[in-house]
């Protein structure tokens, strides 16, 4: 799924384009397992208090048992605010991607809020529409998460410390009720390759309580715009 961090895609004016993509020993979204090795390409567009994000995930190894993902990020910015809407889709039900009947959809529809008070961001978000029911009776399940965010810099690296809820039953976070469901601590290095070229490598420990989980992470980010 995308990540946290690309909610937060500060819109700038005029216009700015950005291109990156990060190559990731393992796909950990959320506290959850949601795949291997993987190249996740990003591409957004900011205007103003606008900013728009696609966001994609493709297994680089294990190819017959990860999906492929993409997602589509509108944010709308104004002081420490964030506002916005995800459309997060794979192909792990159908392959269609312009395919939005119940029966068997990839999309699901996240709404989120954040605030940035400066040393923690907060953020919440629920699924209102798309492919997230109740996996009992049917009903639509309105998964939510909560999530707190600490960034600090330490020892040369920048730091970003995250705790994660998920405040009642829902089949995407496999969840029966309230449980923590991420707790991680990422650690980002900047090499210096060449004058004009830089290299961020990053570290995440990762651990998920409810589901008694732990992953240790390991990418970088290669940027051309």
């Amino acid at each position: 799924m995308l990540s946290t961090a690309s909610i937060g895609v500060r819109a700038q004016s005029p216009a700015e384009a950005h291109l990156m993509a990060d190559i990731v020993s393992n796909y950990i979204w959320r506290g959850q397992d949601m795949g291997h090795v993987s190249l996740q390409p990003e591409l957004s567009v900011a205007w103003k208090g606008l900013s728009l994000a696609a966001w994609g995930s493709v297994a680089l190894t294990n190819h017959q048992d990860d999906v492929r993902e993409i997602d589509l990020t509108l944010t709308y910015m104004t002081g420490g605010w964030s506002f916005g809407i995800v459309d997060y889709w794979d192909d792990g039900n159908d392959s269609r991607y312009f395919y939005y009947k119940k029966d068997g959809t990839g999309h699901s529809f996240e709404a989120f809020i954040s605030y940035d008070f400066g040393p923690v961001s907060a953020s919440w978000q629920t699924y209102f529409a798309g492919n997230d029911y109740q996996i009992d009776n049917g009903k639509r399940a309105y998964s939510s998460y909560f999530e707190l965010s600490a960034p600090f810099r330490f020892a040369s690296c920048d730091w970003d410390a995250k705790v994660g809820l998920v405040p009642w039953k829902s089949g995407i976070y496999e969840a029966n009720g309230f449980n923590v469901a991420n707790l991680s601590l990422r650690a980002t290095k900047t090499i210096q390759v060449t004058e004009s070229f830089r290299l961020p490598l990053f570290g995440q420990l990762v651990a998920n309580p409810a589901s008694q989980h732990f992953y240790f992470v390991f990418g970088l980010t290669l940027k051309a715009l």
